[in-house]
Order: C-alpha cells, then structure tokens, then sequence
C-alpha cells in the first residue's frame, strides 16, 4: 500500500491584534444615569432618566460607582486623569496653566499608547483647550487635533432647545464631534483589524457644561411637571464661608439677565422655581443629548466589526451641583461636585457587567488602561516625581475586575482652593477625603510659587459631614462635640494623604 504524501505545511505568522482604545469624555456630567440608581445616584429627587446608551455601556463594564475626581474644575481634573499626578504634584489648579510648563513634563495617557504603537487621535474637549494644555498637548497624538465650532454660543443663552429645522442647518457642536469620531473610526479599522496598528481614539464631548444648547427633542422625556426641586435647596448649617463657590457667572446669560435677579451665586441665593425647575430640564436634556451622540459613536464601532478587541473608556470630568444646596456648577469641594461617573469595558473580561462599590479615583484610569490593554506596567510615583516622566499616583483597578470588592484604597481625595493663586501666591486650600461613612475637609493657608507648601497648622475652617445620616451633607459636624474624637482620626487620615489610604500603602511612601 502507497504512503500518501501529505503537502507540507505552510507556517505564517500569527498576528494577534492588539487591543484598541475608544475613549469617551464628558463635560460636567454627574452620575445622573440609570446606571447609578440607589445611593450613588446624585439626589434623591429626579426624573427617569433617558440614557439608554450609557446605561446600556454599564452593563457589559467594570462600573466604578464610587469614583472620585482630584478637583472639581475641568482643567485639573482632566490633568489628573491624563497624567495621572494630583493637583500638588501637576501644580495645576485652575483653568489657563499648562502642566508641562508648572508641574513636570509627564508622560499622558494617550502619550504613553502612542509610544507604545498605537495610532492616537483625538477630538473635542479632552485636555482642556487652549493654553492650558499648550493647544491641546500636540505630543500626545500621532495626528492633527480636530475641534467642532459651537455656532450656537454666541446667542448667550443658558439653555435653548435647537428646533429640527435650525439643527439641520446649524448642526451642534456635540453632533459634529461625533460625525468626525465615526469618520476617523473608519478610516483606522482595517490596520486595527488587521493587527497592522491598533488604535486610541479620544473624543472628548462638550456637554452637558453650559450653555445648554440641545436638539428641542430631548425635552420630551422630561415634562416639566415631572421636574422638582432640590431636597435641599439651602446652604449646609454650619457650613464655613470659604466653602463656598460663587456662581455669579450664571447671571449673565440673556436668558437670565432680563429677570433682575439680585445677589445672583451668594449664599443661600434661589433662583425662583419655575427657573430652578427649567434648568434642571435643561441639564437632563443635556445629558440625553450627550447619550446619544454617544451611542452614534459606539453603534460605529460595532458596525465596524471593532467592538470585540477595543477597550472603551467612559468619564465625566467632574460633577455638577443643579441647586442641591442652592449651590451651582462645580468649584466646590461637596459630593455633588467631586462624585463623577466612570465606567471601564473590557473585551472578554467585563461583558457580563461588573459593579463595584469601592472607592477609586480619576488618576486610577491611566495605569488601569495600560494594563487593559498588556502594555508595561506603570510604577507608582515617588513622593516627589516632578523629574519622572512616567508614573502613577493612582492604581490599577483591573483587580476589581477579578473581584468587585476587593478593597484598593479606604478613601478617596479631592481639593479645591479659595482666596487667592495656589500657583503663584498665598491662598486657602481645601482638602477634602471622601471615607465609607463620612466626608472631612480641611481648609489650611497653603503657599505657592517654587515651594509650594501646605500650612496644616494655619487652619482656617473644617467640614465634617455624617454620610450615615446625612448623605446630602446639610450639616457640618466639625465643630459638634460629639464628633470631636471622630474628628481627630479624620485629621490625620486626611493629612497622611492618599499613600497611607492604600491598604500596606506605607511602601509608597519610599
């Protein structure tokens, strides 16, 4: 009997596609999401909220449901995330410094993909523009920087529901981005495919930040009778004064102006109800809008056949305060305003929908990503990284994904400043802890310029917050005696920073 002859075997290469990235960014989005329904939602008071693709993203991802942000202003905060340094190290406190300029010249996010082989593009507000980010950090990204107009800002109205017909001759900002997402999504598909080059592609959404121009739509799922007011529409008893943000700004918009409202941003200054009530209709439309054009971009990403190798990130850069307090926007250093939402999907790890309860922070996403994804770890920086290029002041949250309640750290830190230049000269800052049952702030005299040093021992106010029986923060129990021991651990958690919060965290300190 013959031997068959079998024809050799032709061996090539295997190429395994490396994962890509879709990176989602929102502009003064709260947690007020399906997804967040129950204790972490924002207020106790809302309507059904219409955020299908968002809610819909949650549940094939790692839902971090207690994410905290460094600094609830945009610039800071988006430095913290992209370089993952809080405000101390980056020295970035306010909207206009550049990080590489005051702070250190650090490695980004997007920077660390692109000098691993990825192809990064990005769109729309991701750093802050402008000088703040030197034009929008031109190192990070192997392609030029797109940014939509916004047509409608010059009408200076705090919101206005864009009527169809106006929409389609004047398409607004948020659409435009997601039109040019869907484009360059296209365009870098075959290479991502085909294992050629992977991809990291950041488009960064300008709403729900004010004004709130929407398409008129929107508004139908919110009937204004089922709008309500804040629960605690006045300022926290006890609260100091430096605690709060002044929104005289709102006061100028066309929209507004004409009402001759006096006082406009003080303490304990309302809106009267009907205005109140609009403006959260307002917001919630926002953020509709923004759902949506989301779920353009994602229902791209499938049509392309993406979806089952890329990693997409969702985070708003800070919370929004809609009244609670009667307080608004962000610039504060309450859980409205530091409190964000963030959610992580990753291919094969994350379908099924992980939730977590455990505290992380905005600065964890970088590390986090860079694991996603199997580049080089990235190390945790020393206690002064100025001259270190690359680091983490956050960690990896990918054990959460292996188990949602593994403790990563016991707290979470936010600061926010008051009453002078943190950059240049003297000030009051506001250190903030976010803890399982509580929220202590400490506001001390802080110094700027070359040495920039914290004044633990100036101390100029405190807030202690009993989130057991207080989770809308109304009453400021630092100075109630009964608190007084509680108050003195909280102190020097607070002060031992967030090295010390990480469970064996006194190794970071080395």
């Amino acid at each position: 009997m013959p031997t068959m002859q079998w024809p050799a075997l032709l061996l090539l290469p295997v190429v395994l596609a490396r994962k890509n990235v879709l990176f989602l960014v929102s502009d003064d989005m709260r947690p007020n999401l399906g997804a967040y329904l129950g204790p972490d939602f924002p207020s106790p008071v809302y309507p059904v909220m219409h955020t299908p693709t968002l809610d819909s993203l949650a549940k094939r991802s790692l839902l971090l449901k207690r994410a905290y942000v460094s600094q609830a202003l945009c610039n800071p905060s988006r430095t913290a995330l992209l370089t993952s340094r809080r405000p101390d190290t980056s020295h970035i406190y306010a909207i206009g410094p550049y990080f590489r300029k005051y702070g250190g010249n650090f490695t980004t996010l997007p920077e660390y993909f692109k000098k691993n082989g990825y192809r990064t593009i990005g769109m729309g507000k991701v750093f802050h523009p402008g000088k703040s980010s030197g034009n929008d950090d031109p190192v990070s990204w192997t392609d030029p920087y797109f940014h939509a107009p916004d047509k409608y800002a010059k009408d200076d109205l705090i919101w206005q529901a864009v009527s169809e017909e106006r929409e389609a001759q004047q398409p607004l900002q948020d659409s435009l981005l997601a039109d040019n997402a869907i484009k360059v999504l296209q365009e870098v598909a075959p290479k991502a495919k085909s294992g050629e080059q992977p991809f990291f592609v950041a488009v960064g959404l300008h709403r729900p930040h004010l004004p709130w121009n929407f398409p008129a739509r929107f508004m139908e799922y919110y009937p204004l009778e089922n709008i309500r007011l804040p629960p605690n529409y006045f300022a926290p008893v006890g609260m100091p004064t430096v605690a709060w943000h002044n929104f005289t700004n709102m006061g100028r918009y066309k929209n507004i102006k004409p009402l001759g409202l006096k006082d406009v941003g003080n303490i304990n200054f309302t809106f009267p109800h009907n205005v109140t009530l609009e403006l959260r209709r307002a917001y919630y439309s926002c953020m509709s809008f923004t759902d949506y054009e989301l779920g353009r971009v994602i229902a791209e990403l499938d049509n392309l056949g993406l979806s089952n190798n890329t990693i997409i990130s969702f985070w708003g850069d800070h919370g929004w305060q809609l009244g609670e307090h009667s307080e608004w926007e962000k610039q504060t250093n309450f859980e409205d305003a530091t409190h964000a939402p963030m959610m992580i999907h990753i291919p094969g790890l994350t379908d099924q929908g992980i939730v977590t309860e455990q505290f992380t922070e905005f600065v964890d996403l970088f590390p986090t990503l860079a694991e996603a994804a199997e580049l080089p770890k990235i190390e945790t920086c020393p206690e002064h990284s100025q001259n270190v290029t690359l680091c983490t002041e956050g960690l990896s949250l990918m054990p959460l994904v292996k188990n949602p309640n593994t403790t990563l750290k016991t707290a979470a830190f936010s600061q926010y400043h008051r009453d002078g230049d943190p950059l240049t000269g003297k000030a009051v800052m506001g250190y903030t802890m976010r803890t399982d049952t509580y929220r202590y702030t400490e506001w001390v005299k802080f110094t700027g310029g070359k040495k920039f040093v914290t004044h633990w021992n100036k101390l100029v106010a405190a807030e202690l917050y009993d989130h057991t029986v207080d989770p809308q923060e109304n009453y400021n129990q630092a100075l109630n005696v009964t608190y007084a021991s509680i108050r003195k651990v909280l102190s020097a958690k607070l002060r031992a920073g967030w090295r010390k919060a990480i469970p064996g965290g006194e190794t970071l300190s080395n």
